[in-house]
């Protein structure tokens, strides 16, 4: 028998307006910021170079703004769409008021703007996220809207398992 655990939330489970907030939190290191600035080819100095980071106008090292959207967004996966998402469809507004710094623990919450069925795929639908992330501080870092197509409770992969 195999024993099979969904976390994600299917269509019919979300419901516009409600708000989840995702912990815990995850702090940002300084191995994080180089790996995934380096990985992804941008050679900012803003994210790399401390000394050139200090004469700048935060005086430190920026972490990488697409790190943090990442994040931000992963930190929601467990709660939200956790083996019931089939797609990201997009992202929109992004919007990043406040930098977020190496040893920044980010904290996100994310919105249920809207929901609607699929046109074309009866047993799926799309969810409309608005994901926001802060600091420690309770400062906004990050802003996105997110459309994803997530599985409704009558399709075949909801009912096995």
């Amino acid at each position: 028998m195999t024993v099979h655990h969904r976390r994600g939330k299917y269509l019919e489970e979300l419901i516009v307006g409600d708000i989840y907030e995702h912990r815990p939190g995850r702090t940002v290191t300084e191995a994080d910021n180089v790996l995934f600035t380096t990985l992804t080819m941008n050679t900012q100095s803003l994210h790399l170079d401390a000394a050139f980071a200090q004469t700048q106008e935060f005086g430190q090292r920026l972490v990488n703004s697409l790190f943090t959207m990442s994040t931000v967004v992963g930190l929601s996966v467990a709660d939200l769409t956790e083996g019931t998402t089939v797609a990201n469809l997009g992202f929109s507004e992004i919007r990043f008021p406040a930098p977020a710094f190496i040893g920044d623990t980010l904290i996100a919450e994310t919105e249920v703007i809207d929901k609607r069925l699929s046109n074309s795929r009866p047993d799926q639908g799309v969810v409309t996220f608005e994901h926001r992330g802060r600091n420690q501080r309770g400062e906004i870092v990050c802003t996105a809207r997110r459309a994803a197509l997530v599985l409704c409770t009558s399709s075949s992969a909801a009912r096995s398992g």
